[in-house]
């Protein structure tokens, strides 16, 4: 059997930690009950396993148990935060603030209540894809009811200034929702020093397993009015029904502290890893960095390569190296990245990007042989365009 690449596409999904599997394994056996189900003790059972899960979560955010909702992925929680707000205050308004590079989880709910006569404001980034504040601000409107902004990108990783953000938002009485799937357990997030109303989160990003994610939702100061949408059993105090899916939640719990026990030494891992692959690509001429290298997630690295066709590159290092040029979400897409774009790439730039995602499991070998084997590519395909202008 051939060996498999290197899996450098940690922004897409990560592997499931082994210590995570091992959690979840009792609860797909003999712990299986229905956490609603009260009367024996197969229900007690899965039913203290979520309520612990939940107060695992909500601890490392800052949040109380109760304004942790279980979702199928941060998808859902998008769309429940986006859509459950615009319907429980369009009476006080309909005017929604988001960002140009935004995940689609975020833009496409948006578009959806633009089309039921909401009135969205998308507002761009600088040219290293940060927010500009003082625009945010201008934005605000007395019939505002929902700012949504990312706290780390999904392809170039920029982290944006969420703290201020919220503040922002609470000085004009405005909810603030922040997709954080990327950000969670790789930056500290706290809820109530960041001003957060709500905020998605995710297990796959972060070594557990696919098909899990959650939405605070703030209960205080203010407290956030949410309509459901997914009715039927009335779990999760009726903001999303359905049964718990008690292995998954207890994965995801697992992962998150393993995640926060790890964060800062794994952070300072990978922002080694990350300087190591930079320090050999900006080595080539016509190299260009997508976002802003320090204000950015440790093990994103994301760049345009002038000179080359996107698909031959990335052909050319998929027997090697497992990477993406952008969103996995939008990956069939012959599109150019709408992330890339708004940051001034044009279509050719945007659609020659290769997006590194370095991730617990990597090494610094890897890394050695993915930069030699891109750099290799890069030159080889250069030549070969050369070749073909002046034949």
């Amino acid at each position: 059997m051939s060996q498999r690449p290197i899996y450098l596409d940690a922004q897409a999904t990560t592997p499931m930690d082994e210590r995570v599997l091992e959690a979840m394994l009792p609860y797909f056996t003999e712990r299986f009950g229905n956490p609603s189900s009260n009367t024996h003790v197969y229900g007690w059972e899965a039913g203290a396993a979520v309520k612990n899960a939940r107060e695992a979560i909500a601890k490392i955010i800052n949040a109380t148990p109760e304004e942790i909702v279980f979702t199928s992925g941060a998808t859902e929680a998008n769309n429940l935060a986006i859509k459950g707000v615009a319907e429980a205050y369009f009476n006080q308004g309909k005017h929604i603030i988001t960002v140009t590079t935004e995940h689609r989880a975020v833009l496409d709910p948006c578009a959806y209540l633009e089309n039921l006569g909401f009135e969205l404001t998308y507002l761009p980034v600088q040219s290293d894809g940060l927010l500009d504040l003082h625009q945010l601000e201008s934005a605000i409107r007395e019939d505002t009811i929902l700012v949504s902004v990312m706290a780390a990108n999904n392809e170039i990783g920029v982290l944006q200034p969420i703290a201020e953000i919220g503040s922002i938002c609470h000085n004009r009485g405005v909810l603030f929702h922040t997709d954080a799937a990327q950000a969670i357990a790789k930056i500290p997030l706290d809820v109530v020093a960041m001003n957060i109303d709500l905020m998605s989160l995710t297990a796959h990003k972060i070594y557990g397993p696919k098909g899990i994610g959650a939405l605070y939702v703030r209960r205080r100061h203010p407290r956030v009015k949410l309509a459901s949408q997914i009715q039927g059993g009335g779990q999760e105090r009726g903001r999303r029904s359905g049964t718990l899916y008690t292995p998954q939640i207890v994965g995801f719990a697992e992962a998150l502290e393993i995640g926060i026990a790890e964060m800062e030494s794994e952070s300072t891992r990978l922002l080694q890893l990350k300087k190591q692959l930079w320090s050999m690509l900006e080595t080539l001429d016509g190299i260009h960095l997508n976002g802003n290298f320090t204000q950015s997630l440790p093990g994103n690295l994301n760049v345009s390569v002038e000179g080359v066709d996107g698909s031959a590159l990335l052909l050319g290092l998929q027997s090697v190296v497992a990477l993406s040029s952008g969103s996995a979400c939008s990956s069939a897409s012959t599109a150019p990245s709408h992330v890339l774009t708004a940051l001034g790439r044009d279509e050719k730039l945007a659609h020659a990007s290769l997006r590194f995602g370095i991730g617990r499991f990597n090494t610094s070998e890897e890394i050695e042989i993915v930069g030699q084997q891109a750099i290799a590519t890069i030159n080889s395909l250069r030549q070969t365009n050369q070749l073909k202008t002046t034949s």
